[in-house]
């Protein structure tokens, strides 16, 4: 039996939410489109034949149809049936009834797979149930989702359904006092973020008595984007809300959804502190997908940034990038075959392909990585359509985070009814609005994880019709490889997310956030694990705690949770305008030093600042609007000390660590560029050393043995520095983190090894688990650093193999060939039988 049959009226809004929820889109596509295949063929027609690397099929898949549950509430099943659902399918069966039994469940299945549905009918009918009660509130549910977006995508579904009793509602940064108030007293399903539950519901929890204690559900969707720095705090924040709810003496199950990635039971195991049953056979039907791997065509110049000054080792963490978002650059000589080493961006590429596919009619959607390279993909090809055809421009459309909910809505209806055919999004669009139908999906550049491609790529095909995905490379070291590597792609499982949710220095500040909730005694080590007491002692030697005999207390009137961002580390700095005090936005203490040093071009929301000053002690950074014509780019100096090793292995006399580091970095001057890549002025900076106790991978060399491979000493800084930079851009290729996530320093010779020695550290304090995936992946990591330098058709080096567009150090020195012989050292002794 069908789990979705056509819904009653085409593109209307209840049929369209209840095709959502099943997991099938109504579609508007029109059956004289070309297969697939022949799209692909069109678009590799000619000078780009070359460019199309590999093309993968992915199978169709059979429905898994599944019986309602019992148990579910009249009312709820008269709204879906009456929608168009006959059925659920078996995923959303075996999470609905894990759920209302009170397990706590992951359901961890493909894009389109209606996910929502699994968690929606146990929480949907307890609550509607409860809604007979006195109040209203019999029982209650929190729905959590990482954009408010997605909060209020999700809100609009609840109220096309319709249901008598259910008072839904959004709660986050954009509603009312009047509307919080009434949120906090009457609304029974209650949609929200992970920072509105951190800044606000926890720390004034007595206002929501009520409905906490009866909260029933916790649903935490798209909960794969919890890794990292971001999913370390997640799972304080969560610990948190669970202690004051059995204050309240309620003890909610939780439901998590989240795309396809390994291990989603420990994933979800570690957000929420407690064992989780996962749900990954998915029972929805797909269609077949073909995916092309695509890399674009080198361009008439090749690039490398330019620099002013000596020559030093070191790659910053993620406050070494440049906050104009322009690509700093200049010519450098062709490759050994007298072609350009410098390849056409991925966003250009996928502009020309975008604007191929709507000309003929293809409802497709471009992801990009930035919010920049949305407006750029959407303009150009609004311009090359306009030429084929004046009317064809308006067929084109850009999305991105920061969209009203009547924009997003216009977006949809616009698809829905084919009058849109090209969109250009960054993922706000892949976690927040609603589109279905759609015939290819263009991905410029890797997204990151495996997870994320195959959630952009699911976004077509929805319609129960074949569907295409093209992923166009990027010019980086990782893009290069994964293009020509199809079985790195479509031969790996997805990834597991990483977070380490025992972090010193993400656990402290919560445990002070959670004493300003209520008391914490030593019972609360069940929450949050035993190294609380040790930290503990530390927030009451530091005056932030005071212990009394019924437990810690917080010392002073301030709010703890107020000093937390949960989407960085440390504290955060505003930005405000010189002139009119408006707060523009804030920035994490550890990027301030190189996005918003004096004299820094900033750009916020597409408005470019120039910033006046940078107050350390007070936290503020004053900007002024205008352009001044140029892009910065800050100069940085880097060296690490090793504090402690944790583990170790042995290649001969190659040596691989992991522990414990503590970096020092110091931002010394910024770059002055023209949009040419023209460096006009380099200007000092007296900025105070930053140090960074974290966590790192590194590896050392011999001199001996890297004179026997011809690396002689005076070429081991720059055979070193190459070697950091790619390995720094390849470590996503075995662990969920963004070359922005993580950091790099090598030198000839370190006073703590006394060997050459290159390491790769998270950029965060305590670290965030990329490094540690590192070294348990070292040969798969290394190997395919190896392989993307060796395979790149350049001489000396170039974006795709060994320059970082965040280098502190201008990418100097950099020997190309000789880290490339470097790493055939450390991967020649990783294949020694006494390897450990």
């Amino acid at each position: 039996m069908p789990s979705a049959v056509p819904p009653p009226g085409p593109g209307s809004p209840a049929s369209a939410s209840a095709a959502a929820l099943a997991g099938v889109s109504p579609g508007t596509r029109g059956s004289g489109r070309p297969s697939p295949e022949a799209l692909l063929t069109s678009l590799a027609r000619d000078e780009r034949r070359e460019r199309l690397t590999h093309v993968h099929r992915v199978p169709a898949r059979a429905a898994s149809p599944a019986p309602w549950p019992q148990w579910v509430t009249p009312s709820l099943y008269a709204a879906l049936t009456q929608a168009g659902l006959s059925s659920v399918w078996s995923h959303q069966l075996e999470a609905a009834e894990a759920a209302h039994a009170g397990t706590h469940v992951v359901l961890s299945t493909g894009t389109a797979s209606g996910k929502s549905l699994g968690y929606l009918l146990p929480a949907l009918s307890d609550v509607l149930d409860g809604s007979t009660a006195p109040n209203g509130r019999g029982a209650t549910a929190l729905y959590l989702a990482p954009t408010k977006a997605l909060a209020h995508d999700q809100l609009d579904r609840l109220h096309r359904l319709a249901l008598p009793g259910l008072r839904a509602a959004a709660y986050d940064g954009d509603t009312s006092p009047e509307d919080r108030r009434w949120v906090r007293e009457h609304a029974n399903y209650v949609l929200t973020n992970p920072d509105l539950l951190h800044h606000s519901l926890l720390p004034g929890h007595e206002h929501w008595a009520p409905f906490l204690r009866a909260l029933r559900y916790v649903v935490l969707d798209e909960c794969h984007v919890y890794r990292g720095v971001f999913g370390s705090h997640l799972a304080m924040v969560l610990r948190r809300l669970r202690r004051v709810c059995a204050r309240y003496r309620s003890a909610p199950t939780f439901v998590l959804a989240s795309a396809t990635v390994a291990e989603p039971a420990v994933l979800a195991g570690r957000l929420v502190g407690m064992p989780v049953h996962p749900v990954t056979e998915d029972g929805s039907p797909r269609a077949a997908l073909t995916f092309g791997l695509w890399q674009p065509g080198e361009t008439g110049h090749a690039w490398r940034p330019h620099t002013t000054s000596e020559p030093h080792d070191g790659d910053g963490g993620p406050e070494q990038e440049n906050p104009s978002g322009t690509t700093n650059a200049v010519p450098v000589e062709p490759d050994r075959s007298g072609r350009s080493s410098h390849r056409r961006s991925a966003v250009a590429e996928s502009a020309d392909l975008l604007t191929d596919l709507v000309a003929q009619g293809v409802q497709t959607v471009a992801f990009a990585r930035s919010r920049a390279g949305v407006e750029v993909i959407s303009a150009a090809a609004r311009g090359h359509l306009r030429e084929l055809d004046v009317t064809l421009g308006e067929a084109v459309a850009a999305y991105r985070g920061g969209y009203l909910p009547e924009e997003r809505r216009e977006l949809e209806a616009a698809l829905r009814a084919g009058g849109l055919l090209g969109l250009a999004a960054t993922t706000a669009l892949e976690l927040g609005i609603d589109i279905s139908g759609l015939d290819a999906v263009l991905l410029a550049g890797w997204p990151g994880t495996r997870a994320s491609m195959w959630q952009q790529a699911g976004r077509a095909g929805r319609a129960g019709t074949e569907s295409l995905a093209v992923l166009v490379a990027a010019d980086d070291p990782l893009d290069s490889y994964l293009v020509n590597h199809p079985d790195a792609v479509f031969g790996q499982s997805v990834e597991t997310a990483v977070l380490d949710h025992e972090n010193p220095y993400v656990l402290g500040p919560h445990l002070a956030a959670a004493a300003a909730e209520l008391p914490l005694t030593e019972a609360d080590a069940t929450y949050f694990g035993p190294s609380m007491l040790p930290l503990l002692d530390g927030l009451t030697a530091s005056g932030v705690l005071r212990r009394r005999p019924t437990g810690w207390f917080v010392a002073n009137g301030e709010r703890p949770a107020d000093r937390v961002s949960l989407r960085g580390s440390g504290t955060t700095l505003r930005i405000a305008d010189h002139c009119t005090g408006r707060v523009l936005g804030t920035i994490d203490d550890a990027r301030s030093h190189t996005a918003v040093h004096p004299g820094a071009v900033y750009v916020h929301q597409g408005e470019t600042y120039v910033v006046l000053s940078l107050d350390l002690d007070e936290g503020c950074a004053l900007v002024r609007v205008g352009d001044p014509g140029w892009s910065t780019q800050a100069r940085s100096v880097s060296a690490f000390d090793i504090v402690a090793v944790e583990r170790s292995r042995q290649w001969g006399a190659v040596e691989c660590h992991f522990g414990d580091v503590r970096v020092q970095t110091q931002v010394t001057s910024f770059l002055r560029r023209l949009p040419t890549g023209e460096v006009i002025g380099e200007h000092p900076l007296a900025l105070p050393v930053r140090s960074l106790p974290t966590k790192a991978v590194w590896w050392t060399v011999p001199v001996e043995l890297l004179a026997a491979w011809n690396v002689p000493e005076a070429a081991i800084s720059g055979a070193a520095h190459a070697a950091e930079h790619a390995a720094i851009g390849m470590l996503p290729l075995v662990a969920t983190s963004d070359r922005w996530d993580i950091g790099g320093v090598s030198t000839d010779c370190h006073p703590d090894t006394g060997q050459p020695t290159v390491l790769i550290y998270d950029g965060y304090p305590g670290g965030a688990g990329f490094a540690e995936r590192g070294y348990y992946a070292v040969e798969t990591w290394l190997s395919g650093t190896r392989d993307a330098i060796a395979g790149c058709a350049c001489l000396s080096g170039c974006p795709s193999c060994v320059q970082s567009p965040k280098c502190g150090n201008g990418n100097e020195p950099l020997d190309k060939a000789r880290a490339v012989s470097l790493l055939d050292i450390i991967l020649d002794g990783a294949r020694l039988p006494g390897f450990s």
